[in-house]
C-alpha cells in the first residue's frame, strides 16, 4: 500500500484526526493517529505487517518485539507472517521496558523491534535497551506511521507512512495560544 493510499484509508477509517490533541508524550499536535481505529481493521494491519516483514525479511531476525499496548498486536502478525516467534517488552517497574511472563531473549537473538505510532521514539527506545540488555541485537524497526520525527536508532527504520506532523511542548503550544480545546488522547 503506498504512502498516498495509506494516508486516505487512514482518514475514511477515522484513524487520522484533526483537532488539538495532548499525545502520550505530554506534546501537544494539531494532528492524531488513532492507532486503535488501524489496529481494528485486520486487512489494513495484516497489510502493513506484511510491508515491514517484507522489508526485513533480509536482515534475518528470529524473533519480533514489540512494546505493549499497540505494538503487542504488530509484533504478533509481524511474526506470523515470518514464521518467527513474538514477544512483548512490558513497562518496568521503575522506568523503561522489560520482558517478563518468561520471554527468553539472549545473545544470538535478531530482533525486528515493531511498533505503531512513532512520536518521540521513547517506547521504541525502551524496546531497544530491553533487547540490548539481554545481549540480543536489534537488527531493524518497523513502525506503521511516523509523525516526522527522526530519531537516531543503530537499526535502520522502516515506516509504512511518514507525517508531517508538528507538536510542541505545552508551553509552547500554537494551538493553545489559539484557545482550541484540548483533547486529552
Amino acid at each position: 500500500m503506498g504512502g498516498e493510499e495509506l494516508h486516505a484509508q487512514l482518514e475514511r477509517r477515522g484513524a487520522m484526526l484533526q483537532g488539538h490533541f495532548q499525545l502520550a508524550s505530554g506534546r501537544h499536535a494539531g494532528t492524531y493517529i488513532e492507532k486503535f481505529r488501524i489496529l481494528q481493521w485486520p486487512d489494513v494491519t495484516g497489510e502493513l505487517c506484511a510491508e515491514i516483514a517484507a522489508r526485513f525479511a533480509g536482515e534475518a531476525p528470529n524473533v519480533v518485539a514489540g512494546p505493549t499496548t499497540g505494538g503487542v498486536i504488530l509484533a504478533f502478525e509481524v511474526a506470523r507472517q515470518m514464521g518467527l516467534r513474538a514477544i512483548i517488552a512490558e513497562r518496568g517497574e521503575t522506568a523503561g521496558r522489560e520482558f517478563r511472563r518468561g520471554f527468553e531473549l539472549g545473545p544470538g537473538d535478531r530482533v525486528l523491534v515493531v511498533d505503531d505510532v512513532l512520536t518521540t521514539g521513547g517506547s521504541l527506545r525502551d524496546t531497544v535497551a530491553a533487547v540490548t540488555a539481554r545481549g540480543a541485537q536489534v537488527v531493524g524497526i518497523g513502525v506503521l506511521v511516523n509523525r516526522g520525527a527522526k530519531p537516531n536508532f543503530e537499526a535502520p527504520l522502516h515506516a509504512c507512512l511518514t507525517v508531517d506532523a508538528a507538536s510542541w511542548a505545552p508551553e509552547e503550544c500554537e494551538l493553545c495560544r489559539r484557545g482550541l480545546p484540548l483533547v486529552v488522547t
